[in-house]
């Protein structure tokens, strides 16, 4: 069977502004910017200009590319939807991802407190020390009574579902009274589950899903400016520090993509393309 029509990899990246279309104002040739952009694995991409950051002198380009994309995700599941305030618990099913790691670290500078779900004890390990308040080894749809343990039985008040399906009415049994449960992915591939309604009613939760798939540029764009004012400066300033399991050189692609899907890394996987 053929595969589908060859198209652009990459969606976020950082590098040097080499030009700006005709009519555009915005970072100058020659500044470092991050941001998301179609095609980000190649030597020269497009990005719109609204989508332009530029990268803290604090940052490594390395870091800076692993910025974009999921923390403007995770700036909408948290901030602009889950509205997560101090002192509340976030319960982020699939701490060791990508998303999972920005959640924590946003999470931790929102002032929140942090619960984490994953199958790996070391990398739960490894979480704790950027502040993961509870960790829960289960790779099952099996930690509600342990989110209630750790909350008193309050249950989160906000929950990150970066897993799928499979968990979706595990975490809905973790919520607490005006709970709101973000959905971002299904990285499980079970696209089906189970609402309990009656739970849904009496409880005043919330669902909500982060996707850009149909969102236009303009959609997409919106959500920057409040991203940098709110987010960026403590990235910036340290606070928070993006996770980069490894770095590869691009004709290391075939081995990123090895090492990603065999689950290895905690963080970002970053490609390095050469100058």
């Amino acid at each position: 069977m053929k595969g589908g029509a060859a198209r652009p990899a990459g969606l976020e990246g950082a590098g040097e502004v080499v030009a700006l279309g005709a009519g555009v104002a915005g970072p100058a040739p020659g500044s470092i910017v991050m941001g998301r952009c179609a095609g980000a694995f190649a030597e020269y991409a497009l990005m719109d200009v609204r989508e332009a950051m530029p990268v803290p002198p604090t940052l490594a380009i390395e870091a800076a590319a692993a910025v974009p994309l999921v923390f403007l995700v995770v700036h909408d599941m948290l901030v602009a939807q889950g509205r997560l305030r101090p002192g509340e618990w976030l319960l982020v099913c699939g701490v060791s991802s990508g998303v999972g790691v920005a959640s924590l670290q946003a999470a931790k500078v929102l002032g929140a407190r942090v619960i984490g779900t994953s199958g790996s004890a070391a990398k739960l390990a490894r979480l704790r020390e950027l502040g993961l308040d509870v960790g829960i080894e289960t790779r099952a749809p099996a930690f509600a009574d342990a989110v209630l343990k750790a909350t008193d039985d309050r249950g989160a008040d906000l929950v990150v579902n970066a897993v799928g399906g499979s968990v979706f009415a595990e975490c809905m049994r973790c919520m607490a009274f005006e709970g709101r449960l973000a959905t971002v992915g299904y990285v499980d591939r079970v696209l089906g589950a189970e609402i309990d309604l009656q739970a849904l009613h009496a409880k005043r939760l919330t669902l909500f899903v982060v996707s850009n798939k149909l969102r236009s540029a303009d959609q997409r764009a919106a959500g920057v400016p409040a991203f940098r004012a709110d987010l960026l400066p403590a990235i910036a300033d340290g606070r928070i520090r993006p996770l980069v399991d490894r770095v590869f050189a691009f004709d290391e692609l075939a081995a990123a993509r090895t090492c990603m899907e065999a689950d290895r890394h905690l963080g970002k996987i970053v490609l390095r393309i050469a100058a």
